[in-house]
């Protein structure tokens, strides 16, 4: 059978009923004998040809789309059926196939909707572990695809092609920090918000909504698990909030009618996306529960964790939301502890805190609540001596009556009257975080009497396995006591409390009970994982973070036990030599630290002064680019009244005018200075000649013949004359033309000229100037005028005179030659 399918594959001949054949039959024994299907599949990947040749035809080159359909469905089926079966050894092949995962990829892509969907699933059994397989379908876009489909199907709403997509994104994602990163930087968070959008109607919760909403909250914890990189959990952090994933899951967390499983989910999510960021957790403090009156998040969460009625599972998502909160969040913890003091429950009147939850949960009859409580009291003073110490002043009214007991005393005499087994780890639990790293409440612990005696009582009794743990976790409490003590306490100093142990319980006897705490089974599961996830109520026993805890003390109180009162005299010299170190060393870095703060203080002077300079410069540069554009509009104003006003226009600094230059009106002075005085020299002239006219006319009878000379000379002397005064007739009238244009060019001068106050160019201000100087310019140009007439006027008499000349020399003439005539007769 084997050999007939390679042969059909081989050659191509893929005929629908072979096909069919292949797709029944083969398929058929692989799904119903796995032993049969594991060996053919073994037959038929030996050849890596033959898982080549398959991917070739799931590329869809085919022309006839039915004949597509007919090889690709089936050639989707076979490769499922075959990853299946040897999923590493089809993946290798199909990894080291040329372009084999993007082949697959374009699945994705088909109109169809049975091939696409078939192709979600052949991805998913491709995927599945296999990193480098992971990253190639990442990089070929496949988020895009997944979270298109997904939004098409109606995101919550849709059907299980939403739920395989959802498997295939987890598979693509969880421990892949490579595609998280990409996932993230592809902004594809922020599209995951539309899923938790499920609305106020909560009465369409189909099973299949279930299940996709229970699938995309994981796909939410596998982006900000506490096993990642820190540093991509909190950039994921930060994103859920910047898009408002985060208030849409709080939305969903004080919702009314959310199934209990979706809810406690929802808690878990909320919980891992708070853990460890500062904004994210001051958020949730803000959040408030939709009830009158409002109450914080936090509180009805602790309610619901300490009501012994509600489901174990949502009871410890509580827990864990409360310690996520609380992780390196020292805000939070010292809100949680303030809640405790007298002055702050006094403030708060009836309402509830979440102080008085835990300590009502610490001190109930229910040990699982007592669990939780002192768990959760302990995360509020973690690595926090501060809260520690204000921890002390916290006051309990025990009975009517009786006046009140510190906290501390409270939990002791509890966990002396013998509890049950779950309640007594708890308070120990709370004892041992408490007094770690805190000598003062080490002293406050040891000054009542009776505590060094339970202990040790406690540890020195052969009780059996069931007491072996709380036998170490008092070995812990008192190894702590010893380690952490001040000595200020005379009967109870280190020495003392070591001489206690050897006479009483021995210290090897010691050791090996304080061995108990992690040689338990329930120890090395809680120290797995952050979250509390137990199957059951009685497994509940050890916290994670109170495992770090124990692995950090256990060597050094071991130590403490085995030391002499020399090596704690010379450790004691130690110690306070590195006290003075650490003082030394403290002092200067706190030094340093405002150095640094002074420094930076001056860099950001220095950079705002940076800043100053920078937009003064701008400023200036700004000023002086204006400055030279009014310079060039000045300028142009300039050349265009310089073009207009030729012979008027005149300059503010007197250097030049607008139009005419001072050598100019000069030389047109002594043009007509000139002209006068050729005008006198023609009237001189002319009065001569009427002299000799006279002359002539008296010596008639006298004549001879040299008068013909002197009236040939006379008529020279008239053409001359009349010569001159044509020429002087054509200046004059060249004169009076360059006048005309003179007073037109003024004229327009006079109205191109602003109003001062009413323009704003560089020219306005001196607009009273010009018109000064234009004022003069036009009295200049009206006595011009008046010179004009007069040597107009002037013209007109010689000429009136020069015909009167030329008629009285013509009849002379005349007369003169009728006399010569008569002469000669």
């Amino acid at each position: 059978m084997i050999e007939e399918m390679l042969c059909v594959l081989s050659n191509h001949y893929l005929r629908n009923t072979a096909w069919k054949w292949i797709g029944r039959s083969f398929l058929n024994d692989f799904s119903s004998y796995e032993d049969l299907g594991s060996q053919f599949t073994e037959i038929f990947i030996k050849q890596q040809e033959n898982v080549t040749l398959l991917l070739s035809l799931l590329e869809g080159k085919w022309r006839t789309s039915e004949f597509d359909f007919h090889v690709r469905w089936p050639g989707v089926k076979l490769l499922t059926s075959l990853l299946k079966q040897l999923g590493p050894q089809v993946q290798q092949i199909i990894l080291v196939s040329p372009m084999g995962v993007s082949r697959l990829m374009d699945l994705l892509a088909d109109s169809r909707e049975v091939i696409r969907n078939d192709g979600v699933l052949l991805l998913q059994a491709l995927t599945r572990s296999n990193g480098a397989i992971q990253k190639i379908v990442a990089f070929e876009n496949a988020f895009e695809r997944l979270l298109d489909i997904i939004t098409e199907e109606g995101n919550s709403d849709g059907g299980i092609v939403v739920e395989d997509c959802l498997i295939l994104l987890q598979n693509l994602l969880k421990n892949n920090n490579s595609n998280q990163n990409f996932f993230k930087e592809g902004s594809y968070i922020q599209r995951m918000k539309p899923w938790f959008e499920v609305g106020d109607e909560n009465s369409g919760w189909s099973a299949q909504k279930v299940t996709n909403l229970h699938l995309m909250l994981q796909l939410v914890r596998v982006l900000v698990s506490p096993t990642n990189p820190p540093g991509a959990t909190s950039s994921c952090q930060k994103a859920m909030f910047q898009c408002g994933l985060l208030q849409q899951l709080c939305t969903i967390l004080m919702a009314t009618g959310v199934p209990a499983d979706i809810l406690t989910e929802t808690i878990n999510t909320v919980s891992e996306v708070i853990r460890g960021c500062q904004v994210n957790q001051d958020y949730f403090a803000s959040v408030n529960a939709p009830s009158n009156p409002p109450r914080p998040a936090i509180v009805v969460l602790l309610m619901s964790m300490v009501n012994e009625r509600q489901p174990f599972v949502l009871r410890c998502a509580v827990l864990y939301c409360f310690q996520c909160f609380l992780y390196k969040n020292q805000k939070g913890q010292g809100e949680i502890v303030s809640t405790l003091l007298p002055s702050t429950i006094d403030a708060m009147g009836n309402s509830v805190s979440a102080g008085q939850l835990l300590c009502g949960g610490l001190f109930s009859t229910d040990s699982l609540s007592n669990w939780c409580a002192a768990v959760a009291l302990a995360h509020a003073l973690q690595e926090n001596a501060t809260q520690k110490e204000q921890l002390l002043r916290v006051q309990l009214a025990t009975n009517i009556g009786n006046p009140p007991v510190s906290l501390l005393q409270q939990c002791t005499n509890i966990l002396s009257q013998g509890s049950k087994i779950q309640t007594r780890v708890g308070l120990l639990m709370l004892l041992c975080t408490w007094l770690s790293n805190c000598p003062i409440a080490v002293t406050h612990f040891l000054h009542n009497s009776a505590n060094v005696p339970f202990l040790t009582g406690q540890i020195a009794e052969n009780l059996g396995e069931e007491e072996q743990l709380v036998q170490g976790l008092c070995a812990l409490l008192l190894g702590i006591s010893i380690y952490f003590n001040d000595n200020s306490l005379e009967s109870y100093m280190k020495e003392k409390l070591k001489q206690l142990i050897e006479k009483r319980i021995g210290k090897e006897n010691f050791i090996e009970k304080l061995g108990f705490i992690s040689k338990h089974e329930l120890y090395s599961r809680a120290s797995q994982k952050p979250q509390p996830n137990f199957p059951s109520p009685e497994y509940m026993i050890f916290d994670h973070e109170f495992t770090k805890l124990v692995k950090e003390l256990e060597g050094v109180i071991t130590k403490a036990i085995y030391k002499s009162s020399e090596e704690d005299k010379k450790e004691e010299e130690v110690k306070k030599t590195l006290e003075q170190h650490d003082s030394i060393v403290t002092h200067y870095k706190n030094m340093i630290r405002e150095q640094d703060l002074q420094l930076e203080e001056l860099k950001q002077q220095v950079s705002t002064l940076k800043c100053q300079n920078e937009q003064l410069q701008t400023a200036v540069t700004q000023q002086v680019s204006q400055i030279q554009q009014h310079k060039d509009q000045y300028n142009l104003l300039k050349v265009q009244l310089g073009k207009e006003n030729q012979h008027h226009g005149s300059q503010s600094d007197g250097a030049q005018m607008n139009g005419i230059q001072p050598e100019e009106i000069g030389r047109l002075r002594e043009e007509i200075e000139e002209l006068k005085s050729k005008q006198e020299l023609l009237q001189s002239q002319l009065a001569e000649k009427d002299s000799l006219i006279e002359n002539l006319v008296m010596l008639q009878p006298s004549a001879s013949a040299g008068d013909s000379e002197k009236v040939a000379e006379l008529k020279e002397e008239l053409a001359t004359l009349k010569s001159q005064l044509n020429s002087q007739s054509v200046e004059i009238t060249k004169l009076q033309t360059e006048k005309q244009e003179l007073l037109q060019k003024t004229e327009a001068f006079a109205k191109s000229v602003p109003v001062q106050g009413e323009g704003e160019t560089p020219a306005a201000a001196n607009s009273t100037d010009v018109e000064g100087r234009l004022s003069a310019l036009l009295q200049e140009t009206k006595e011009l005028k008046n010179e004009i007439k007069a040597l107009s006027e002037e013209r007109t008499a010689i000429k009136e005179q020069l015909d009167s000349s030329n008629s009285t020399i013509t009849i002379s003439w005349c007369c003169w030659l009728i006399k010569i005539r008569k002469y000669c007769l």
